[in-house]
């Protein structure tokens, strides 16, 4: 099965189900004919070329449309962050996981964990945030301190065999994150629900092997990093 990194973004919606731009501005439009000048040679500035806005969305330089976003992946890195929910007791120690359940564009069902792009002009936290919020719902109320540390780095490549984690549409550097969330959580967006477990069953083989992107090295790795890998 083709693996990849949950990509969120495109599908973030207003409450009037339009698509909701990462910058808050118009919404990224297709490929258009728009007529200017102040372009590179042969493509009038906002015509919708690469690096260069539709006309509906000229104003917003840091939304991509869809060729836009296939041409930069072709190009280069992209930076993603991700986080595995948490909740802790009274003395800090982890004592349940929250694996999300996903449904891929193809109608499979697999396990995965929080996980988006950083958009343009927006901070490590402010991303990680969001898509906690998106994924968890707006209750969850996470615990983010004000310089979030990574606990590791993951690196997706398209080819296999590279490193442990796989996507077959880009090369994707992603902040991986530990966050307790003290909330409740309401899944939105393309997870299905949220599933609590313990340690053990969160590093244990069969959750492994419904997860996504090797993500299971990256959830053990965490249950590491935090002391409650046995």
């Amino acid at each position: 099965m083709a693996v990849r990194t949950p990509d969120p973004d495109p599908n973030e919606r207003d409450d009037d189900s339009t698509p909701r731009d990462p910058l808050g501005g118009l919404g990224g439009g297709g490929i258009g004919g728009g007529i200017g000048g102040g372009g590179r040679s042969g493509h009038p500035l906002g015509d919708g070329s690469f690096g260069h806005p539709a006309p509906g969305n000229a104003a917003n330089p840091g939304w991509l449309t869809d060729v836009e976003l296939a041409e930069a992946r072709r190009r280069l890195p992209i930076l993603y962050v991700e986080a595995v929910p948490v909740r802790t007791d009274g003395m800090g120690q982890v004592t349940q996981v929250g694996v999300l359940l996903r449904a891929t564009p193809l109608g499979e069902i697999t396990r995965s964990i929080v996980s988006g792009r950083v958009r343009y002009g927006e901070t490590v936290r402010d991303a990680l945030f969001r898509h906690l919020e998106n994924d968890l719902g707006p209750m969850a109320f996470p615990l983010l301190p004000p310089q979030p540390v990574p606990f590791t780095v993951a690196e997706y490549f398209p080819i296999p065999g590279v490193s442990a984690f796989h996507d077959d549409r880009q090369h994707a550097v992603s902040l991986a994150f530990v966050v307790p969330v003290t909330g409740t959580c309401e899944p939105r967006q393309d997870a299905l629900e949220v599933t609590w477990m313990g340690p053990d069953e969160a590093a244990s083989d069969s959750l492994a092997a419904e997860m996504e992107g090797g993500r299971s090295t990256l959830l053990r790795q965490a249950l590491a990093s935090v002391g409650a890998l046995r």
